[in-house]
């Protein structure tokens, strides 16, 4: 996998680098191979938690607005998927996760965040939900995660606006756990999945499947439903228009 890294760290630390340049603009096969990444470190013994950071000044920045003007249906439904299966199974990860976000992670690109259970961030961050703004509205797994994870007015601002906040607001608003300098960002991150991989992982798991389960069920029912595959696809006649003019 190109796009992703895995990187060992000792005590039971795996690291997910995100490395699909220039910024990890989500593809379905990029959300897939995360999704297959994810459960092989589930079933290795030998990780007891997971951390996950980028390589580029982006931490995400979601769909590639260019390629994603010429999503035919069946596209339309790949990249659906893609966002339903990659962050279900993140958000639904027994093991403990921790992020580094040393960029703007907007749109899809924030639900690597959502999904995770700590959350660090470099002073100059950026956090937004820009779909509205792109005509496009959320899969079911994006959309119960966000509701699951964000506070009802923030829902509203983030999802209606589509604007983007910065660190310090999203520190106040439980985004994010922490900001931290970002030349200590990654080494922030492993030392807390360090820390997080000392936990009892059976006891982890429950108090974790506790939290998210009922979340985690909706989100696979859905998908069992239809939820991959929306009726006319997942884009509608302003969407093409509107990805043009968010790119200018």
């Amino acid at each position: 996998m190109d796009h992703l890294f895995r990187t060992d760290h000792g005590n039971g630390v795996a690291e997910i680098t995100l490395r699909r340049a220039p910024v990890n603009a989500l593809s379905a096969g990029f959300l897939m191979d995360f999704a297959d990444l994810v459960g092989d470190m589930i079933s290795d013994q030998s990780v007891r938690s997971v951390a996950i950071s980028s390589d580029f000044k982006v931490f995400s920045a979601g769909l590639d607005l260019i390629e994603a003007q010429k999503f035919d249906l069946d596209a339309q439904n790949a990249i659906v998927k893609g966002l339903n299966v990659g962050f279900l199974s993140l958000f639904a990860c027994p093991k403990p996760t921790v992020v580094a976000v040393n960029g703007a992670a907007i749109a899809g690109g924030l639900f690597f965040v959502l999904g995770s259970d700590f959350r660090l961030a470099a002073p100059n961050a950026r956090f937004g939900l820009a779909e509205v703004r792109v005509g496009a509205d959320f899969p079911v797994g994006p959309l119960e995660i966000a509701r699951a994870t964000l506070d009802a007015n923030l829902l509203r601002s983030m999802m209606l606006t589509g604007q983007p906040i910065d660190a310090e607001k999203a520190l106040a608003a439980g985004i994010v756990d922490e900001i931290v300098a970002e030349k200590h960002l990654k080494s922030a991150a492993i030392a807390q999945a360090a820390e997080m991989a000392t936990l009892p992982p059976q006891t982890f798991a429950s108090v974790k499947r506790q939290i998210r389960g009922a979340v985690c069920d909706r989100i696979e029912r859905a998908m069992a439903d239809g939820g991959n595959t929306p009726e006319g696809g997942w884009f509608n006649d302003e969407t093409v228009a509107a990805m043009k003019q968010m790119i200018g």
